[in-house]
């Protein structure tokens, strides 16, 4: 197994070489709703995907909300657990921590999930610090029946490994682990967004419940190397039990992007917010097109928002018609798959300018699939992924006036986007697609579960 420098593991050598047994997977994801472009949701469904095309038996388990996305289909008679409804009303209110099933079945209902996913369209941490914690304390918090119902399904469908989303849900593993007695793993990605998010002291408090609960995990699979090292910092995780496995694309080829250049076309391709830095790329775009050389320049945004999101997009629209430009710039509704294939291939570059960074960036890799090259602020992981697939460029600091510097040199050089286009495009065919990332992670289920077999 090869160990990076920072002692971690990186997955591509887990298990004996060129040997994965089979295993029974469950993956535990929340759902989100689908109001806006989740990289967690489109992360595990392609692993989930891509998983089950290389034989092995996994199984999808939606929490909260039911599962949007590129692979609705995944769990298909696989029932809700924690129900977004039961879990607010159990927060709230003794009485409906113990409820009937008959009563909480009603409020599991699709329908009635998916109705009160449109009207709250929410993803603001502030607020939730008490629900968060009493989700970290599992067993011993207000939503204890629901575990022991997602436990009774569980015992029924046997895993020999059970796979949590993202950290957030450690709070199940040490009841996982006492009722099952089988390994659990937890995905990394973008955890302190939320618990930072939370404000003093929950944040302190939640923070503090994940630590406490580390030791029943078996193995954490960290997005990037910039994320693993974040975690270590804030979390005791042990070296010997954190992996780097990056997340690769599922749209190895696909048609590429032609790379529009009359007029050029810049893209942004996430949840439609100034907290992943659209105010910024606009900027970016109204001085960008000062150039005569870029006067006709064009803008298009998609990801879908949140109800938070509303007021600002109506003030940024005003935004962009006072500075003349409203007309060059499109918002695309949809982001669905097929939606975002037709937005991919009419870019010339992609750029999510988020302030702080994040974990990953699926949108990086997706638009690489493509052919489109990315522009990104050098915070995060960005550096880290535009530097192992070369279909990118860096800047710094992350202001209006240094991206549009950027942006400008790059679409006035054909030879570099193109050589950046190639780079980007190759990295996904090979190393960065879900197939190769699908067999890294079954490496280690594989190691996990030889270790607790003893």
């Amino acid at each position: 197994m090869k160990v990076n420098r920072a002692g971690r593991r990186d997955g591509r050598g887990a298990g004996r070489e060129g040997v994965v047994h089979t295993v029974k997977i469950i993956h535990i994801v929340p759902g989100s709703g689908g109001g806006f472009y989740c990289e967690n949701c489109m992360r595990d469904g392609a692993l989930v995907t891509a998983l089950r095309e290389q034989g092995h038996d996994v199984v999808l388990a939606p929490m909260y909300l039911p599962l949007f996305g590129d692979h609705p289909g995944l769990s298909r008679n696989v029932p809700v657990f924690f129900g977004g409804i039961n879990v607010y009303l159990q927060q709230k209110s003794r009485l409906f921590r113990h409820t009937p099933r008959w009563l909480d079945r009603l409020l599991d209902a699709d329908w009635l999930l998916q109705l009160a996913a449109l009207r709250a369209r929410t993803t603001r941490a502030a607020g939730l610090g008490e629900m968060t914690l009493s989700m970290l304390y599992g067993e011993g918090g207000h939503q204890a029946k629901e575990l022991e119902r997602l436990l009774a399904w569980l015992r029924v469908e046997r895993p020999d490994l059970v796979h949590l989303s993202n950290a957030l849900l450690i709070g199940l593993a040490p009841r996982l682990k006492s009722a099952l007695g089988v390994p659990v793993a937890c995905s990394l990605q973008d955890e302190d967004t939320w618990l930072d998010g939370l404000g003093p002291p929950h944040d302190r408090w939640c923070w503090d419940a994940i630590a406490e609960r580390v030791p029943f995990i078996d193995a954490f699979f960290a997005v990037s190397e910039y994320y693993a090292c974040f975690i270590s910092e804030r979390l005791p995780v042990p070296a010997e039990c954190l992996y780097t496995v990056y997340p690769g694309s599922d749209r190895v080829g696909e048609a590429r992007s032609p790379l529009p250049a009359e007029p050029p076309v810049i893209g942004y391709l996430s949840r439609l917010t100034p907290a992943l830095g659209l105010d910024t790329l606009v900027n970016a775009f109204i001085e960008l097109k000062r150039d005569p050389r870029l006067a006709a320049t064009r803008l298009r945004l998609t990801g879908g928002s949140t109800a938070d999101d509303a007021a600002w997009l109506r003030q940024l629209r005003a935004v962009l018609r006072g500075a003349g430009v409203a007309g060059d710039v499109e918002f695309i509704e949809s982001f669905d798959r097929e939606s975002r294939s037709r937005f991919l291939q009419g870019l010339t570059v992609l750029s999510v300018p988020v302030p702080k960074g994040e974990a990953f960036g699926a949108y990086l890799i997706e638009a690489m699939a493509f052919g489109v090259p990315v522009v990104q602020p050098r915070t995060g992981a960005f550096e880290e992924v535009i530097g192992k697939t070369g279909g990118g460029v860096c800047y710094a600091p992350n202001d209006a006036a240094t991206l549009a510097k950027t942006l400008g040199g790059l679409l006035t050089d054909r030879g570099q986007l193109q050589r950046l286009a190639d780079a980007g495009y190759q990295a996904v065919q090979g190393a960065f697609n879900m197939a190769a990332t699908a067999r890294q992670t079954a490496r280690i289920y594989e190691l996990v579960c030889g270790r607790a077999r003893g």
